[in-house]
This record gives structure tokens, sequence and C-alpha cells, in this order.
């Protein structure tokens, strides 16, 4: 069955529109599941300027749908689905803006490990955003955001919010295993867990020092011990050195 939104049937006056060539200034007309169409007058690609990705955002089948999408469009594609979750947590979170700033920080370093580590960015900022989802219900229920509670409070909502998104359920279970242990890796650990974990590390660890520098033996062994992956260890670097006292 074809998608009501693609199936032409369906379509309003509205989704049949012209749009004026940015290189020649000759009209370019789009229908509205055009990812991109050539200008008849200079030949130049043009990108459908009202593509609206939607459900294309986050369903397993959109390339089938929509067709092959160029890479600008794919990486819209992601960065949409990656704004719908962060706009779910920061929601979820409300006015605790010490938790959010923290998923943020979390998910700025897991996208820069992750891309060079090559993880599956959908996972993987999934999880940065989500990872301490659970703190709200341990410490309502525990009073406390201690590891084993964020662990079993943190893949119910991580689950909830993922679903009213309408996530992909491989990626749904994938970011609630990781959520669900994120402060403890297992023996073999997948890449996108690895990310996570030392993106979450470096945020952690930056906050620590901030309040408490660490002699500078300290915090070398800390960087050559306690990371997963090599990319975090750089990037770790890269920002906790500043803090060593000497």
């Amino acid at each position: 069955m074809q998608c009501p939104g693609q199936d032409s049937r369906y379509w309003s006056g509205e989704d049949v529109f012209e749009t004026t060539c940015p290189h020649c200034g000759h009209a370019v007309e789009f229908f509205k599941d055009d990812s991109q169409r050539k200008c008849s007058h200079c030949g130049q690609k043009l990108l459908n300027p009202k593509l609206d990705f939607g459900c294309a955002s986050y369903c397993p089948y959109a390339d089938q749908c929509l067709g092959a999408l160029p890479p600008e469009l794919l990486a819209q594609r992601g960065d949409l689905f990656k704004d719908r979750v962060a706009t779910a947590m920061r929601r979820y979170f409300g006015t605790d803006a010490r938790r959010i700033k923290h998923a943020e920080d979390v998910a700025a370093h897991a996208a820069e490990i992750g891309r060079e580590e090559r993880g599956n960015l959908a996972v993987i900022m999934a999880a940065a955003f989500l990872h301490d989802i659970g703190i709200k219900e341990a410490e309502r229920k525990y009073n406390s955001s201690a590891a084993h509670h964020q662990h079993a409070e943190g893949p119910p909502v991580a689950r909830a919010l993922l679903t009213e998104l309408k996530a992909d359920n491989d990626l749904i279970e994938e970011v609630c295993d990781i959520i669900g242990h994120h402060h403890s890796p297992r023996a073999e650990e997948t890449t996108n867990f690895k990310v996570l974990y030392d993106a979450d590390l470096i945020v952690n660890l930056e906050e620590k020092f901030h309040e408490q520098p660490p002699a500078a033996e300290r915090l070398e062994a800390i960087l050559n011990a306690s990371f997963l992956t090599d990319s975090g260890r750089r990037l770790a670097k890269k920002h906790l050195l500043k803090y060593a006292k000497n």
C-alpha cells in the first residue's frame, strides 16, 4: 500500500508548485515529493525547498518511498530526527535546565565521536539525548539518582518518547538497551554504546573537575584507562587537560 502522503490522489493544489531558480531566475515546477529537479533553462539541479521529511525522519522505508535522496537531504533527514528527540527530552525535563544542558553537552560530544568511529548516528544521538531520562522517575520513586535506578527507570520512559515519535523498532530497542546500562559497560559492547559512554564520561568529568581540579598524574591515568574509543580519548584530552593541577 502506498503512503497516502505520497499518493497523488490525496494531493491538493498546493502539492504542485513553482519556485524560482536562484541561478537564472527561470520558473521550475516541483511536485511535493520531488527531492530535486533540474532547471530546464540553465540545467542547474535544485533541491525541493518545501520537502517535508515528516515521517521520513524516522520511517525505515523512507528511502523506498521517496527514492534515492541526495546527500544534502539525507543530512536534513537525520537532523530532523535528532531535533525531534532533543525536543522531546527538553519537554520531559521541563524547567530542569541542568539536566537539559548535560544531555545537550553529551549529544554534542557523541556526534563528534560517532562520526569518527563510524557509528549509527541516529542511535547514538537518540541515546545521547535520552541517556539520563530515567533520573526524574528515579528521584520521584527512590529519592535517588543512583546509576542502577537510572538504568531501571530510563528505558520505559525512552521507549514511550521514541514510540510517540514513531521511531523504528530496532532503533528503539538498541537505544533502550544502551540507556539500561549506560554507566556499566559489558565485556563486549557495540560501537554505539562506546560512543555514548565516552561522551557521557567527558561531560561528567568536566563537571566534576570544574569544582575539583585533578592532579596532572591522576588526570593522565583517567585518560589512559577510562575511555572505550580512541576518538573519545582524544576528545577528552582536548577538553580536560586544562583542568590539571601541576
